[in-house]
């Protein structure tokens, strides 16, 4: 019998609401979609199910099901469809992804029966075209059991539609954007281009003929008419009236730019369309541009035409091993995504990406994976790494055979007649067996020398001529001793470096075969005994507390061995060492030996225990085993290798190295046996070997993979041909040559083949072997090693992995209504009751109550330390992030309050888009002046309208207590599982630029622009080095740990620095793991100064005050005229308000009150959406700056009081202020939407534009800083300025500072004069820091000198409405002597000379020179001593 809800989870029935919902609720089934991450609950009803009490019952669910997403299917008879429950299940569509837009916006539902008939107002067309009605039908049965027949109609009059068609026709203006039919002309065949059948394309003029076209390398001279083929790499745009596009093509031996200037009126906008990798032949002019100083091609035709991609032709596809990507630091070419189509779309069923010792490049690959899945399941990423590996091991064990440690080992000892095995010989043998950890029998034979014993070594070793003159001869002795010993393995102290050489060099004057597996003492006891004296045999015998022996003979000394190696096995066992091959891997992990000369090593993962443990390796070796590079220990590999295939790698592996060097056959296969499968590689990869001499011919280098090859023969390993790929294409090599020179590498020049190969290459690369042979290892071998990978791998696993904190619903639900009831009374006014529990439902019924808790927790404990907290990011778009302590912006609509009675008025009046903007009144209830608030911004802009976006909670924490905050962090969920979020650099520009220029330089090269830009292009990602976010905190929860996601590292691999950070970029693991953006800000630590200087409460400056409104467009309420300041605003030093572009933006747009002032915070900080856009807008009349698109909220605002759906208005925004709708313009239906609810045409234009837009709630944020600093500045100049300088005064000019409005402007101009090209970030700093020096010197606000026991070490204090400069004024005066100098004068200590303040301070004779040179010692003697003419 199938369970109820109430039985199954009768904790939930206390509820009354979830009682009367789940009581007779039936359980069908659970399902657990481990792939997805997801579990779905079918649940049986008699009517359909309140989707708030799911959405709960799922919330409380949550914690038993960590890191799978809930979900509940309702199953309730088809007789109790009613129009509510259907419009249900037509927004579940929606979320599915079913594009039904706006079009059953105000649309009908008749159900009769089985009959279902829905009316449309518009797009009933095109819901017939996607099959709307089967698809409804289909989902009421999947919910039923009953399939209904569904049926559309429109809702209008035939002579309606007319009409609104008619009306749409109208409103479509032609876009912008207008592209030429494209017209086109069958396919061409060109000399020297593979092209396809497919038809050209006209892109440009006319078609014609292309014949004797010329090389780009060969342009130039002369230039003149030319006819020439290239492919896209980069396009530009320049200008806003008359624009000019530079399209950059190569042929790959050289490139040129083609220009296109457009004529006044003239649309050229196709050639901003003409997308990257377009492959187009052109006729046209070339000429040398003295504006370009370059020779560039102006097009007359262009032809687009497509040339044949590389393809695998073979019917067996090989699958490629060994490759690296971007992320092999400074060595990679492939992108990672890139990569993986590519081996899709060539056929080949899986691919392996290894980069040099890191596993960075997985995210991109695994998303790329993603999308291949969906209609191609059985393709396989394999996930691996290219180790550092050192042999850490200790060498105790030589030779290949191996036994159980509990068998029978052979003890044994020589004397001899000296130390060199080449002239001296044995006189002695003696040995043991060892069975069960005791000695069962024993052998002693003297052996005759071939010398005389010295009286030095019968002194040494009691044995004399006469003990040897009748004893076996040398190949006797040996044998019988062979023959004792049987095929055990031998045992010895020191026997590697003496007692083996010496039977070796018996043997081989005796001619006896001699091939034993040993084991010597002498390294055990290093390794097992630390700390001894010394490692003798009589040390060891004492330590183990042995009984004593006579030592120096070989019997004696071999049966003592033996009781000591019987000690040893005992140890061993503990250490779980059971078998001889264990012996030296059990002793390893010795991290000096890391320092020793690396091998590569291949690393696969099979298995979702393989991922974790090769993430824990990764780890290790950049935390534990970084030297240089991050090491791989073979003992580490030991402890991990479950789950894990290894190979030797390249050249630079253990294998092929010893291959090279001519290590013995037995050697060789000892190396082999501890890999799962063998590498070798086409004969170019390794071609190098012949041209730096290490090798004869190519055929030494084919010799060397027989071997290889053999070895995997004798041994049953599987040998594979791979690429070891560097870059993707053949003429990609020039980019790896171009960072190899500038890295010192001398053959740079000389790149080996290291492109990713199809079969038939690889196939062909391999024709000196038997065919049979080469196809398995180009083939068979590497599909098998495939097919032994798990394929339901993912690099960062699904689903959401939150910390929980117990009770977290409860703590928000009652904080955040305490909170509002606190402030606006009981019962709460309407509308805010109505947002907060539609909030507060949302968060809590989709997990997310527990960050919003996190963050109410780390806001109180900064608060408590004395310091406010900023939010930024779309967080104050919540109005329970307001309400429960996260955010000061408060999103609600905009109204008065009463603080006193509570009272409070609700504006919507369509005209007041901010509170902040509404007029002062008092309270008609009791008389109080009321507060203004309410920004107006959407919940759904922070969580979606389904709460299916994932929330970001960022907060500005004062950059004096940042580091505490990180302290808090990992006390509230322990150290072990809070990380900072990790981050790649790739090469920028600019670094690229300069290894192209050193690269052509020392070649004598010289290219044109769009070359060197070619090259720069090719260069640009490669990765260079790692760091950290700079207040990212990533929080693992305690029932995994962050193997269970991704490896950790040192940011910059800055082992003595002690910060862990993830291995994977956070963007990969945002919708994974939980990151806290604690960042450190200035304005934080402004309020705690400003209040400390002042004792005004921060919270208690007005927000619309005129005069600090005024300093947006004047300079009038500072007492100063532009002139003075060089400024026609008053907004220097005021954080978003200071700088040029935002100044220009101020008086263009003349922003009146708050609302506007959002506009202009957001307009600055977007991306495309001021210069060419609002601006044009503004100053053509189009529209005001209250009209125009500002933040990416009023997106969705506005286009919801059009009329529009929610969910597209909401979706329209996600678009446009992601740039998507810039890239690839509106989804189908949005702009037919948009027009019809009379979105007027420059709005849509300007939404094409847009690349990014800031959120509404950071505006509003950052906008509530920049009035109180400017109202400080406004009513308490002297504190602001204090302030400022104490905060952001690292490049005062303390000359100015003292000297004067006059020194002051001198200063200020040489700076401004300094040319654009010549000037630093320094310079930049400095001129903000003069501009404030000079304002405020102009509006009578003085600096006082640095005063001993009144200057602080970096405090500006006031004293007297004057500010007192500190000692960090003084240039290159650092902060550690400038607190010692504080703390040694600012309590009233008094020196009688310069000479004792130094003492008392510890500070450097070059810190008080500075302090000289200012007079800040003033009158101060140098010395202590008297001088008693002065007395006199």
């Amino acid at each position: 019998m199938k369970p109820l809800v109430s039985q199954l989870w009768p904790q939930f029935m206390a509820d009354p609401d979830f009682a009367a919902c789940f009581g007779q609720v039936i359980v069908e089934h659970a399902r657990m979609l481990r792939q997805d991450r997801q579990v779905e609950f079918t649940l049986r009803s008699a009517a359909p199910l309140d989707q708030n009490l799911c959405a709960r019952l799922l919330a409380s669910l949550q914690p038993d099901y960590e890191g799978f997403e809930l979900k509940i299917k309702n199953l309730f008879g088809y007789a109790m469809l009613d129009e509510h429950a259907l419009r249900t299940l037509l927004e579940d569509m929606k979320r599915d992804g079913v594009p039904i837009n706006g079009f059953l916006d105000r649309s009908s539902i008749s159900i009769t029966g089985q009959n279902i008939t829905v009316g449309v107002c518009h797009g009933t067309k095109f819901l017939q075209e996607m099959g709307f009605e089967e698809l409804l039908a289909k989902r009421i049965a999947e919910h039923t059991g009953v399939t209904p027949k569904v049926t559309l109609q429109s809702a209008v009059t035939a002579a309606e539609q007319q009409q609104m068609e008619e009306k749409l026709e109208r409103k479509i203006a032609p876009p912008v954007v207008k592209f030429e039919k494209k017209n086109t002309a069958p396919s061409i065949k060109v000399e020297g281009l593979n092209l396809t059948d497919k038809p050209v394309t006209i892109f440009h003029g006319k078609m014609f003929t292309p014949k004797n076209l010329t090389p780009l390398k060969d342009l130039g001279g002369e230039g003149g008419k030319c006819m020439i083929w290239g492919d896209v790499f980069f396009t530009e745009v320049k200008g806003n009236y008359r624009k000019i596009y530079t399209v950059s093509i190569t042929d790959y031996t050289g490139s040129i730019n083609l220009k296109v200037r457009a004529q006044e009126g003239e649309d050229c906008s196709k050639w901003e369309g003409i997308s990257k990798g377009s492959t187009v032949i052109v006729r046209g002019d070339c000429s040398y541009d003295k504006y370009e100083h370059d020779y560039i091609v102006y097009p007359y035709d262009v032809l687009i035409v497509e040339r044949k991609k590389r393809e695998d032709t073979a019917p067996e596809k090989r699958v490629e091993l060994h490759l690296h990507t971007k992320l092999s630091s400074m060595d990679g070419f492939c992108d990672p995504g890139g990569i993986v189509k590519l081996a899709h779309r060539m056929g080949h069923p899986a691919i392996a990406i290894t980069d040099h010792g890191v596993c960075q490049g997985y995210p991109e690959a695994m998303l790329a994976a993603d999308d291949i899945h969906k209609k191609d399941p059985d393709f396989k990423l394999i996930y691996g790494c290219e180790a550092y590996f050192v042999d850490d091991m200790v060498p105790c064990v030589y030779g290949v055979k191996d036994q159980p440690l509990d068998g029978e080992f052979c003890v044994f000892d020589t004397e001899t007649t000296g130390l060199d095995p080449g002239v001296e010989y044995l006189t002695e043998i003696g040995a043991v067996i060892i069975r069960n950890g005791e000695v069962v029998e024993e052998f002693d034979t003297f052996v005759k020398p071939g010398k005389p014993i010295t009286p030095k070594i019968t002194e040494l070793t009691g044995i004399t001529n006469e003990m040897v003159a009748d004893a076996p001869g040398e190949k006797e002795a040996l044998e019988a001793f062979l023959a004792f010993a049987g095929d055990r393995i031998l045992v010895g102290h020191n026997v590697h470096a003496f007692d083996m050489r010496f039977l070796r060099a018996a043997a081989k004057r005796s001619g006896v075969k001699l091939e034993p597996t040993y084991i010597d003492t002498l390294t055990m006891a290093q390794t097992m005994y630390p700390g001894l004296h010394n490692y003798k045999q009589g040390t060891i015998n004492k330590h183990l507390e042995l009984p004593a022996y006579e030592a120096h003979r070989a019997c004696e000394d071999s049966a003592a061995l033996g009781r000591i190696f019987c000690v040893m096995l005992n140890d061993l066992a503990e250490k779980e060492v059971t078998k001889v091959s264990e012996i030296n891997t059990g002793l390893g992990g010795n991290k000096e030996v890391l320092k020793k000369k690396y091998y590569h090593l291949i690393i696969l993962v099979q298995n979702q225990t393989g991922l974790k443990n090769l993430y824990r390796i990764v780890s290790a070796a950049h935390t534990k085993y970084f030297f240089k590079k991050p090491r791989v220990p073979r003992s580490l590999l030991n402890q991990y290798r479950e789950g894990l295939l290894l190979s030797p790698a390249c050249e630079a592996g253990e294998l092929y190295r010893a291959v090279v060097a001519g290590k013995a056959h037995d050697e060789l296969l000892r190396i082999a046996r501890y890999y799962d499968y063998l590498e070798v590689q086409p004969l170019g990869n390794n071609e190098f070997m012949v041209r730096n001499g290490q090798v004869d011919s190519i055929e030494a280098i084919k010799n060397f993979n027989r071997t290889i090859i053999q070895l995997g023969e004798e041994l049953h390993i599987p040998v594979v041909a791979t690429g070891d790929v560097h870059f993707q294409e053949p003429e990609d090599r020039i980019y790896r040559a171009v960072l190899q020179a500038g890295n010192g590498f001398k053959d740079a020049d000389n790149q080996a083949p290291l492109f990713y190969r199809t079969t038939p290459d690889m196939l062909e690369q391999f024709s000196y072997l038997p065919q049979e042979k080469a196809f398995e290892i180009c083939v068979t071998n590497p599909n098998k090693i495939a097919a032994t990978i798990d394929n339901n791998l993912r690099a960062i696993p699904k689903g959401t992995y939150p910390p929980s904190i117990e009770g977290a619903e409860d703590q928000l639900r009652s904080g955040t209504w305490q909170h509002a009831r606190r402030d606006y009374g009981n019962p709460l006014p309407d509308v805010l009751q109505k947002r907060l529990k539609k909030e507060l439902d949302s968060i809590c019924g989709h997990g997310y109550a527990v960050l919003y808790v996190i963050a109410v927790k780390l806001v109180a404990f900064s608060n408590a330390g004395g310091y406010q907290v900023g939010s930024r990011g779309s967080v104050g778009s919540s109005a329970v992030a307001h309400f429960s302590g996260i955010s000061e912006v408060n999103s609600m609509p905009p109204h008065y309050l009463c603080t006193k009675c509570k009272h409070s008025e609700w504006i919507d009046d369509g005209v007041t888009m901010d509170g902040f903007d509404l007029p002062d009144k008092k309270c008609p209830v009791c008389g109080e002046p009321m507060i203004m608030d309410g920004h107006d911004i959407p919940f759904e802009t922070f969580l979606g309208f389904y709460g299916d976006k994932e929330p970001d909670i960022d907060l500005n924490f004062s950059g004096m207590y940042q580091s505490n905050v990180h302290r808090y962090t990992e006390e509230l969920f322990g150290k072990e599982n809070v990380f900072k979020a990790g981050t790649v650099s790739g090469l920028q520009d600019k670094t690229a630029y300069g290894y192209v220029k050193k690269y052509l330089e020392e070649r004598g090269k010289t290219v044109n622009r769009a070359e060197e830009n070619r090259l720069c292009l090719g260069c640009t990602g490669v990765k260079r080095t790692t760091g950290q976010h700079p207040g990212g905190m990533v929080v693992v929860p305690s029932t995994f740990d962050i193997y269970d996601f991704c490896a950790i590292q040192h940011p910059a691999d800055d082992v003595k620095g002690g910060l862990l950070t993830t291995h994977f970029e956070f963007k990969y693991l945002h919708d994974t793991l939980l990151k806290l953006d604690e960042l450190g800000h200035d304005v934080p630590t402004f309020y705690k100064f400003f209040e400390e200087y002042s004792g005004i409460p921060i919270d208690s400056v007005p927000m619309n005050d005129p005069k600090v409104y005024s300093l947006l467009t004047s300079t009038e309420a500072l007492g100063v005229t532009p002139e003075q300041i060089g400024s026609q605003t008053g907004t220097f030093g005021i954080p978003e308000m200071g700088t040029n572009f935002v100044r220009g933006m101020l008086l263009d747009a003349k922003p009146k009150n708050f609302s506007e002032l959002i506009q202009i915070s957001g307009l600055s900080h977007g991306t495309d959406v001021w210069t060419g856009n609002a601006d044009e807008l503004i100053r053509s009349g189009t529209c005001t700056i209250a009209e125009v698109i500002g933040c990416r909220d009023s997106i969705m605002l506005y286009l919801l009081r059009k009329g529009l759906e929610p969910k597209m208005s909401f979706d329209i925004m996600e678009a446009v202020r992601k740039g998507k709708v810039a890239k690839g313009g509106f989804k189908p239906g949005w702009e037919e939407a948009m027009k019809e609810h009379d979105v007027p045409d420059w709005y849509i234009e300007s939404c094409r534009k847009i690349k990014y837009m800031f959120p509404k709630a950071h505006a509003v944020a950052y906008l509530m800083a920049a009035i109180r600093l400017m109202w400080f500045k406004v009513y308490h100049p002297a504190i602001f300025y204090a302030v400022y300088f104490t905060v952001r005064g690292a490049d005062i000019d303390y000359e100015a500072a003292v000297g004067g409005v006059r020194v002051a402007k001198e200063h200020l101009r040489d700076n401004e004069k300094i040319p654009k090209d010549e000037r630093t970030a320094k310079d930049d700093d400095a001129l903000v820091s003069l501009q404030l020096v000079n304002e405020m010197l102009q509006r009578g606000c003085q600096f006082l000198p640095i005063e001993l026991g009144k200057s602080y070490a970096s405090k500006y204090v006031v004293e007297d409405g004057k500010v007192r400069l500190p000692f960090t004024a003084i240039r290159g005066l650092g902060e550690a002597a400038a607190v010692a100098l504080e703390q040694a004068t600012i309590h009233g200590q008094e020196y009688i000379s310069v000479e004792e303040l130094q003492q008392a301070s510890g500070v450097a004779q070059s810190v008080f020179d500075k302090l000289h040179e200012v007079g800040a010692l003033g009158n101060l003697p140098e010395t202590s001593q008297v001088d008693l003419f002065s007395l006199m």
